[in-house]
């Protein structure tokens, strides 16, 4: 570690603390009740450290902090900064696959029940997760006999809504036909609400409704609608029984159950409703931290609770109480606006509950060694390969690659894939425009996109040099470390699609920015998939079928692949263009409105200059302006 501030400069104050390198990227991010006593910590022997631990400090270049008032503040404030950088050295879980959920769209005029995948929004109330997608599915057909709510899109809805005519879902029974006026939004409301009462466990309600309107129904000698309202009934019974019952009593609970050895970890949650099993989850993580059993459930609860729309129940069930429980209590109630007990299940049917859960968890962690085995051992022998056969300095734990795509000359554009520990890193991909270069010449194009790449890196590392030499030296610990681009973290591997001319630009764009003895080159050939690197005539040839070919041709490959895409797209666009665009004044929020308003470009094609200055929301100068180019558009037509 390079900056290792003095410790009476350190606050004895609650906050959190960040390690960093050289690049401003972090690396760790950590809690204190007094950061005084916890950061000397890190400087002991490195022999007394975890390994781990010990990697990370070598790694840093210095440390920072921020203060808070409170140790919940400083929890708080852990997990926001990890959440934001994803450092490397912090456990952070990792879906063992992708659950689906139920969602409904409650901020929606007319909210719909879909099945949903994916990062969470606010907006939306999300039920489970499910095991099976097809029995998620078929509960939420069930479902629909009893809630008749829409499920289709916003752009069907808007346009069955102009036709005046529902679609076949309201004919079935499926849709209470709120894009025709047949449900008053009241009434709607009142079937959103059952469903999400029906989804959280609460069935009872709605069985004893349904029962009183039947039964009412055929005291009225309604006997058709009675029998329709029998076969919600039995449908809302048979969709009930998906959900498990585990408690004799209604009470709501997350039972999460921990399986781990020194390298990984697997964890199940188990969401119980109303005494009924409503969703489970899993999650692996790689236990990069040393963290004992009760430090392990802390960083679990954090990212479980900490997420955008989490649920947070009365009782949470852990394994094990970290020493922080007490702060952990707090913040989980703060999150829930109601007391959160955390608690370890010690006898009765909640043990034996929590024990299936541990038993799920290590049957996941079991697969997952299984799968991943395989994965790491071939990754790892890729880049070891691939460091010995281009005889690079250090295996290349992050590569670059670089593509051009053009056709014929026009639409240039360049693309940059990353990744990392040979996967892809898809957040970390970027795409060009070539802007200088006139026809066809990919040298100068792939210049153009290697020099605006790197001269951001080195643009960076020249902001924060003199941003930290301004600051003065008892200030430099404390404050909060701003994110940094991660456009501008270097690669150890630079890939170029092409042969020797690619590789001569790349050595000349590393030279002039200064980068040769730090960022290592190389270029893929198409043709009998030869590899050029600087200083050698001949090409290097990588046997074929070795990993380490196999991670090279999957990087340019893909860098192609994202090339490709990036020129179609703007080839579209250039070829779609609309009459709309080009108008002063006329963004795409307006353009959008427009549209909309009158159902479709042709009809604001056709629409008067009456029309469209009595919109209130356009602009008089922007309106005159779409006249004129609507005139001029209908005289080329003409002429």
């Amino acid at each position: 570690m390079n900056v290792r501030p003095p410790t009476g400069t350190i606050p004895d104050a609650p906050g959190s603390y960040q390690f960093l390198d050289r690049d401003d990227q972090v690396l760790y991010v950590g809690k204190a009740k007094s950061l005084r006593h916890r950061l000397p910590n890190y400087w002991a022997d490195p022999a007394a450290l975890a390994p781990r631990t010990a990697q990370m400090v070598a790694q840093a270049d210095r440390v920072e902090w921020v203060v808070v008032d409170t140790e919940v503040d400083a929890l708080i404030l852990e997990h926001a900064l990890i959440q934001a950088h994803k450092p490397r050295f912090n456990v952070r879980l990792k879906d063992d696959k992708s659950y689906p959920w139920l969602a409904v769209t409650v901020s929606d005029e007319w909210p719909r029940p879909v099945v949903f995948r994916g990062r969470k929004r606010k907006g939306v109330r999300y039920f489970g997760p499910y095991g099976h997608v097809g029995a998620l599915r078929e509960t939420l057909d069930l479902l629909l006999r009893s809630f008749p709510l829409r499920t289709c899109s916003e752009t069907k809805f808007k346009r069955h809504a102009r036709l005046g005519r529902p679609c076949l879902l309201y004919d079935i029974e499926r849709c209470s036909g709120p894009c025709v006026g047949a449900v008053e939004p009241g009434r709607y409301a009142e079937m959103v609400e059952d469903l999400m009462r029906f989804l959280s466990g609460d069935t009872a309600p709605v069985v004893e409704r349904l029962q009183r309107e039947m039964q009412g129904a055929s005291d009225a000698l309604e006997f058709e609608r009675a029998a329709r309202l029998r076969d919600r009934l039995v449908a809302v019974r048979k969709a009930a029984e998906t959900q498990q019952m585990v408690s004799r009593r209604a009470e709501d609970l997350d039972l999460i159950g921990v399986a781990e050895d020194d390298l990984e970890a697997a964890i199940q949650v188990f969401h119980v409703r109303r005494g009924r099993v409503v969703g489970r989850s899993g999650s692996v993580a790689d236990k990069v931290e040393d963290l004992s059993g009760g430090e392990f459930v802390e960083r679990v609860l954090q990212d479980l609770y900490g997420a955008p729309g989490a649920e947070v129940p009365r009782v949470v069930l852990v394994p094990e109480l970290p020493d922080s429980a007490e702060v952990l209590g707090s913040w989980l109630s703060s999150l829930r606006g109601s007391p959160v007990s955390l608690r370890v299940a010690r006898r009765g049917e909640k043990r034996a509950l929590h024990q299936t859960v541990t038993r799920n968890a290590a049957e996941d962690l079991a697969r997952h060694r299984l799968r991943r085995s395989g994965d790491h051992n071939a990754r790892s022998k890729a880049l070891t390969e691939l460091q010995s056969a281009l005889g690079l300095r250090q295996a290349p734990l992050r590569i670059e690659c670089f593509d051009m795509s053009h056709l014929q000359g026009t639409d240039y554009v360049g693309s940059m894939v990353v990744f990392e520990d040979a996967l892809a890193k898809k957040a970390d991909y970027r795409r060009f425009a070539v802007r200088s270069v006139a026809g066809n010449d990919d040298y100068a194009a792939m210049e153009e996109v290697l020099t605006r790449r790197l001269t951001n890196l080195v643009a960076e590392r020249a902001e924060r040099a003199k941003r930290r030499a301004a600051e003065p030296e008892e200030d430099r610990g404390a404050r909060r470390p701003t994110a940094p681009k991660r456009f501008a973290y270097p690669p150890q591997l630079l890939v170029l699609d092409g042969g020797k001319g690619q590789l001569g630009v790349g050595v000349r764009v590393l030279e002039r920015l200064g980068l040769t003895g730090e960022i290592e080159l190389a270029a893929l050939a198409k043709q009998f998939e030869e590899v050029f690197v600087p200083g050698l005539d001949e090409p290097v040839r990588i046997p074929r079928g070795s990993e380490a070919l196999y991670l090279l041709q999957r990087v340019r490959d893909e860098a192609h692949r994202f090339a490709i895409t990036f020129h179609r797209e703007r080839r579209g666009r250039r070829m779609t263009r609309s009459v709309l665009d080009g108008i002063p004044g006329l963004g795409p929020a307006r353009k959008k409105r427009l549209v909309a308003a009158f159902g479709g470009v042709r009809a604001v094609q056709a629409a008067t200059p009456e029309e469209l200055a009595g919109l209130s929301w356009l602009p008089d100068q922007v309106a005159a302006a779409l006249v004129e180019r609507l005139s001029g558009a209908d005289r080329r037509r003409s002429g």
